[in-house]
């Protein structure tokens, strides 16, 4: 009869670490936090707050939820492939995971510039305040992530350098709590308000 032994490392250390983990945490505490204080604030607006949310492109953040959760699912299978060994496919599944960061990006600042020719800046009203300040600070993990990433692209793809799996998970790991982060945003600010 065969005992299956654990691996107490894997087994008390999720991918990425630990300390990953716990900044992952802290920074979903963070937002959940900020759209706890959202919503308590619109209990004194409620109109305003409705009001502004019709002004916001829902099709634009429907549409920029599907990048990140294709994005999400590519660098799944990134993952999966450098686990097999499979270096060509999980660099090209890696790109197509960069590629909806960017796409995620690009449809942001056209939401952005809108908005902004629109007079619908951080100051215009209370609920704006809460938009800006929200999107804003998952657009600059959106950037840290597309930073992370296009890392991890050059070091597998260089010959002599070696990418270790906790690299690859670690990566995949921050890039999926931007996803978590926008899943949690777009359905609060975009369609209850």
């Amino acid at each position: 009869m065969q005992t299956q032994q654990i691996n107490s490392k894997n087994f008390y250390y999720p991918p990425g670490g630990i300390l990953l983990w716990m900044i992952i945490f802290l920074e979903l505490f963070t937002f959940g936090i900020a759209l706890i204080v959202m919503a308590i604030y619109s209990k004194d607006e409620p109109q305003i707050f409705h009001n502004s949310r019709l002004l916001l492109n829902t099709t634009f953040g429907a549409i920029n939820t599907l990048f990140l959760l294709t994005s999400g699912f590519f660098m799944a299978k990134s993952v999966e492939k450098f686990k097999e060994n499979n270096v060509p496919k999980a660099s090209f599944f890696l790109r197509l995971t960069i590629l909806g960061g960017f796409l995620f990006l690009i449809l942001k600042v056209v939401e952005y510039f809108d908005k902004i020719e629109a007079g619908y800046t951080i100051g215009y009203n209370t609920f704006f305040s809460f938009y800006w300040m929200l999107t804003l600070f998952h657009v600059i993990h959106v950037v840290v992530g597309l930073i992370i990433l296009m890392f991890l692209y050059s070091g597998i793809n260089k010959k002599k350098a070696k990418t270790e799996l906790v690299d690859v998970e670690a990566s995949a790991v921050f890039w999926h709590m931007c996803d978590l982060i926008w899943l949690l945003l777009f359905p609060v600010i975009y369609l209850i308000f």
